[in-house]
Order: C-alpha cells, then structure tokens, then sequence
C-alpha cells in the first residue's frame, strides 16, 4: 500500500479507483514528477503528460507567486509551446485578477463549480484574460510546501470542449502530494545551487583554480583560473584527460598524492590534505597546491562519474580581483588612494607606485599617509594583510 493510500485510508483507495490511473502510467507519471526538478524547464515533461491525458490547451504550475518586488516564475505546457500566442502578462496584469489564489490547498476545484457558469462567463478575469486566449473550462488547486512554498496548478480547456469529470478531479487530487514532495525537493536544490554558485565565485575573484577528478583521476571540471593556467602552459596542463606538472620529477610526486586522496576517500578519510609545489618554465614563483578528498555521495548511478578529488591551485604571481568601488567604500578611500592602496597590495615600492599613477613619489607619500589613517595599518605589509583578510575579496 502506498504512503499516500495509507495516510488517507479508505478515502486514499476510492480516490485512486476514481482517477482510473493504470499502474504502468502512474509509475511513468510519477517518475516524471520527481525527475522535474533536475529538467532544464522544471516539470516540463511532466506538464506535458498531463496536457495530453486531460485533453487541454494548457497546464501550468506557478512555482513563484508575482509580488510587487518581485516577478513570477510560470512553467507551461500548452498545445503552442511552452508560452500561449499573444499571451498578455499573467505576472505583471492579471494576477490581481487571479480568483483561484485564496482556494484552501490541495483542494481541486473547477470555475464553474466555484462561480456557476453565469458568474464565470461574467467574470474579469475570464473576459480580460482567458476568453482572448480561446479558454473556457479552468481545474486548479493550489499547493504548499512545509517550508512554505507556495505554488498554483492549472488546467485549461478551449470553448469547444467540456468541464472536468470527477475522474479527472481525482487524477489531479491523486497528484498533488507528489508535486508537494517535488516543489519541496526543488526548493532544496535551489538553495544548494545558489551557494554553489556564490562560493564557485568568490573562488574565482580570488584567482584560486580548482579542478575536480572523477574517481580514475581523471578531469571532470575545472574554472576560469585553471583554464587561463592551462591556456598559459606554464607549470601545469592536461594530458589525455589528465591533470600533469611540468617537472617530470614533481608530477611523480604530484599524481602520488592524487593516489593518495583517492585511496582515504574509499576508506572515507576525508579531512586528509596534501600539499605540494609545482615549479615552472617561465621562472615565475612556483604554484602552490593543495589536494583533498570529496566525501563520497550515495546518489550516482553505477557507471557514472563521479567527484572524487578536489584540486586547489594558487598562482603567487597573482592577486585577487578586489572590487575598486569594494575597497574605496570600505575603507572611505579617495579614488587615488584606492588606486595606491591595491598597487601596495601587489607589493610595488613607493617609486613603482608612482610611475605607474603618473604622480611624483611625495604626491604618493601623501597618499599614503592618508591610506594608512584610514585603514588603521602602519606599513605596506600591515596594508597587504588589512586588505587580504577583509571581505575586498569577495566583492
């Protein structure tokens, strides 16, 4: 007996004997309920399964509802694509308009059920925004998550067909716990996503390279920073799918402790680290590396690929890309003394500082001076560590 059955006992079992849904197309249905998560265009395909049983024009799932802040998020499925021709703007007009916001949650409901067939016919809602657009028989309901997430499910017939049956009410009833579960799992990668993307790029304003090995050793990813590493030739590259030095002598050592990080992660052993330096041919200061361990995952298929290593790669020769606006707003600097104050950071002298600002070196003395007021430091290596352990970075 399934969850859904036996929460809601007998009611649970005349449900599904009156949505009439076959075993095989509910397995496939469901499947693509919680497959819509990872699609491109959330539940497309699942939004489409059920366009095509029920015969309509359009089904939707509003995954955001519109605010004044802040735009909507709708995801369609319709007998046009994925957007209705000549469609006006649900979000920015009509959704004021919506008379199925209030409906109590999981509870589908038909407009003329709500309304009567008069009063719908006459409603603005109907007139302004679904007659134009050919549809006449609207089934929705309207889903909560239990961390709050709001949703609304519609299906939408054309004037030439008919209402919903009650077999057809109770398909879509039988769906709702599902798409609930689902809507909560894509909240979830959601905000995993975003912190993916917020660290991934303060990773790269700090020119850290990383690179990330599948299980073999072999390269799945890698960013910005280790490309232009790559591109440049100089103390790193890749070798038929292979992260490899450019001394023969340290990439032995190099794919070593590779070796080794794979092997305390298959005895999960993750907090291990090893550390080495690459030297390179263009004599500037060697690469600094760091290699660590991912814990593993239970969630890939066999035969896939997984991460397994995580490779951080530093180059001394370079330094973050501070936000200019970021550290003169946060130290209250003039636009020159924030010009001084990074050229610091990269550790010029005095004299290269002002050769580069085209100032004379007492003009830079002055400048100084004030950076120094401003930022609490007393000398250039107090500056460099004052703007290295600020936020600057992240901006």
């Amino acid at each position: 007996m399934s969850i859904a059955m036996t929460n809601a006992g007998h009611a649970g079992s005349r449900l599904f004997e009156m949505a009439a849904l076959p075993p095989e197309q509910l397995s496939t249905l469901l499947g693509l309920v919680y497959q819509g998560p990872m699609e491109t265009t959330p539940w497309s395909s699942a939004l489409e399964y059920i366009r095509r049983r029920l015969d309509a024009s359009f089904v939707s799932l509003v995954l955001r509802t519109p605010a004044s802040t802040r735009p909507g998020l709708i995801v369609n499925a319709s007998v046009y694509g994925a957007s209705l021709p000549g469609e006006p703007s649900y979000t920015n007009n009509y959704y004021a308009l919506c008379p199925f916001v209030g409906l109590p949650t999981d509870e589908v409901r038909t407009a003329d059920e709500i309304f009567g067939e008069s009063g719908w016919h006459t409603h603005k809602f109907y007139k302004q925004y679904l007659k134009p657009l050919d549809l006449r028989y609207i089934l929705a309901a309207n889903i909560r998550t239990d961390d709050g997430v709001e949703c609304a499910f519609f299906v939408s017939r054309p004037h030439g067909s008919h209402d919903y049956s009650a077999a057809e009410k109770a398909f879509i009833t039988v769906l709702l716990p599902h798409f609930r579960r689902a809507v909560d799992l894509h909240s979830k990668l959601d905000v995993v996503e975003s912190e993916r993307s917020l660290y991934a790029g303060t990773i790269a304003r700090m020119l850290i390279g990383t690179v990330i090995l599948d299980e073999a050793g072999m390269v799945l990813k890698c960013n910005s920073a280790v490309d232009e590493l790559i591109t440049e030739k100089d103390g790193i590259g890749f070798n038929h799918g292979l992260l490899e030095a450019y001394c023969p002598i340290e990439n032995r050592k190099f794919q070593k402790a590779i070796r080794v990080c794979l092997a305390n992660r298959a005895v999960a052993v993750p907090s291990s680290v090893e550390v080495t330096t690459l030297s390179r041919p263009s004599g500037k200061p060697p690469l600094s590396v760091l290699i660590r361990p991912i814990p593993l995952n239970y969630y890939a298929e066999q035969n896939k690929r997984r991460p397994a290593v995580a490779v951080f790669i530093r180059d001394p020769a370079c330094t973050s890309q501070a936000s200019r606006e970021t550290v003169r707003k946060l130290f209250k600097l003039t636009r020159t003394e924030t010009e001084l104050a990074l050229l610091m950071a990269d550790g010029l002298t005095l004299d290269e500082a002002a050769e580069q600002l085209g100032i004379m070196k007492n003009t830079v003395r002055a400048h100084l001076r004030g950076i120094f007021a401003k930022t609490g430091a007393t000398r250039q290596a107090t500056l460099m560590k004052t703007l290295l352990n600020s936020v600057v970075s992240l901006g």
